[in-house]
C-alpha cells in the first residue's frame, strides 16, 4: 500500500513538473534553426514585408493558431514595415520539412532579406512577439511610436 502511494506521489509530481516545463516553452522566443540558404519565399506564395515578417505555420483545427494570429495581426497593423503571413502546413509540406516545423503554431521571424532571425512555437503573446522583433538587426522598425533596433 505504501509503495502505491509513493508511486502515485512521484507520478503527480512528475506530471506537474512536465506541465510547468511545457507552459514555460509556450511562445518563447528562440534562436533560429540552421536552415538551408536561399529559401525562395516568393515561389512559395509568401510575400515578405519590407523589414520584418512573422511567417506563421498553422493548421485548420488549431485554436492556439487563431489566438497567435490575432496577436500578430494586431501588432503588424500598428507597426510600419512589419507583416504577418499565415501558412497552412498541409499546403506547404515542403517548407515544413525544410524549415523543421514540428508543431503548430510555429512562427518564424524573417527579416527583409528572407533570413530567419528568431522562432517561436505555441501560443504567442504580444510581449513575446515584441521580444522577437527586438532580435531583428534591421534598424528603424517602429512599433507604436517606439523605435526598435
Amino acid at each position: 500500500m505504501l509503495g502505491q502511494v509513493i508511486a502515485l506521489v512521484v507520478l503527480v509530481l512528475g506530471t506537474a513538473a512536465l506541465g510547468v516545463w511545457w507552459s514555460a516553452r509556450q511562445g518563447a522566443v528562440r534562436a533560429p534553426r540552421e536552415t538551408p540558404v536561399g529559401i525562395d519565399w516568393a515561389s512559395s506564395g509568401i510575400a515578405l514585408a519590407d523589414r520584418v515578417t512573422f511567417v506563421q505555420f498553422s493548421a485548420e483545427v488549431c485554436a492556439a493558431c487563431r489566438s497567435t494570429s490575432r496577436v500578430l495581426g494586431g501588432l503588424t497593423g500598428s507597426s510600419s514595415g512589419v507583416g504577418h503571413r499565415e501558412v497552412l502546413v498541409d499546403d506547404h509540406l515542403d517548407l515544413v520539412r525544410t524549415l523543421g516545423v514540428l508543431r503548430t503554431p510555429t512562427v518564424l521571424v524573417v527579416d527583409g532579406g528572407g533570413r530567419e532571425v528568431a522562432r517561436m512555437s505555441g501560443v504567442v503573446s504580444d510581449t513575446q512577439a515584441r521580444q522577437a522583433l527586438s532580435r531583428v538587426s534591421t534598424a528603424g522598425v517602429e512599433l507604436d511610436g517606439e523605435r526598435q533596433s
